[in-house]
């Protein structure tokens, strides 16, 4: 017998149309049915969780559509195991009301995961009192609405890698990450690597919301200059530009600023929307556009500021040791 519709309520912002509605249990129900330990709840996990405790544990916050494209085929299936997990204590999620656009649901560590990645690092588990304030500065933060675009970037690889034979997105760093894997020489928005079943290409992205000068967008490439002469990676810079207009005015000002140590390339909205695509204008290349992995891109020597080519561990959909 099928469950009483009016019983499966979920949160704002989870809803499509067409989509039955899906059971929330109450804060306090969830809590009392929370387990208190990971070996209370590890029976109950499965590989697939753990790698979701590593993304958000790595990238801070994801939506339920990014979790569904990286990591499920359908999105009801995941919008139930998100719902079991933080009715185990596992993770947690907070509501970003905006009033006239979308809700999405923003998923974060909760209790058990990140004490469970905390400990798998050989770090000391943070105590309910720090959780909670870092998942409330999470939700607080100016910057929420420039990270999940971030994280929408890489997302659109790893959608890409799984629709495509041989492509595969090999490492993706987040800022804090990419700080200070390069010496804090950089602060971009994030890192990764992409292979094309042919080559690598790592890169750095910078993704800008229009918010800031395109004299202060080109300031950012004095970072990256200095990086790449104390014996950095030759990696592209990409900036992702919210407008056509925006990007070729960075263009005009590449062209009077040039940087002959480093590649940069752009894109924006109309060029489309698969970050993988032929959607790059590399600087001083013309209006040619080019395909991610055709982008030139260099490792270099493994150093103290140039982390080499990704290992298997550094994968971001890897499974972070589980026991057992």
């Amino acid at each position: 017998m099928s469950a009483n519709p009016a019983s499966r309520q979920f949160p704002p912002g989870e809803l499509l149309p067409g989509n039955p509605p899906v059971l929330v249990l109450p804060t306090t129900e969830m809590q009392r049915q929370a387990a208190h330990t990971l070996i209370d709840l590890s029976h109950r996990l499965r590989p697939r969780d753990y790698t979701i405790a590593a993304l958000l544990d790595e990238h801070v916050t994801l939506t339920t559509e990014q979790l569904t494209l990286m990591l499920f085929d359908n999105p009801i299936t995941c919008r139930h195991r998100l719902q079991a997990l933080r009715g185990l204590g596992f993770i947690d999620r907070f509501i970003r009301n905006r009033p006239g656009a979308p809700n999405p649901v923003c998923w974060l560590p909760g209790p058990l995961s990140a004490r469970y990645m905390a400990l798998a690092r050989g770090d000391n588990p943070p105590t309910t009192r720090a959780l909670r304030e870092r998942q409330d500065r999470v939700y607080a933060s100016p910057t929420l609405a420039h990270l999940l675009e971030v994280n929408t970037f890489f997302a659109g690889l790893l959608v890409h890698a799984r629709r495509h034979r041989g492509a595969d997105l090999t490492r993706w760093w987040s800022e804090r990450t990419t700080a200070a894997a390069f010496g804090r020489r950089i602060r971009p928005d994030g890192h990764g690597v992409w292979s094309d079943g042919h080559g690598q290409t790592g890169f750095f992205v910078e993704l800008d919301r229009g918010t800031e000068t395109i004299g202060t967008l080109v300031d950012k490439l004095g970072s990256h200059r200095r990086l790449r002469a104390e014996g950095g990676p030759a990696y592209p810079v990409l900036f992702v530009l919210p407008s056509r207009i925006r990007e070729q005015n960075l263009h005009r000002r590449l062209a009077e600023r040039p940087e002959p140590s480093l590649h940069i390339a752009t894109t924006s909205p109309e060029s489309g929307p698969d970050p993988a695509g032929p959607v790059w204008r590399l600087a001083g290349n013309g209006r040619h556009r080019l395909a991610l992995g055709e982008l030139p891109s260099d490792h270099g020597e493994a150093g103290p500021l140039s982390p080499g080519p990704p290992r298997p561990d550094q994968h971001p959909l890897r499974l972070p040791n589980p026991s057992g």
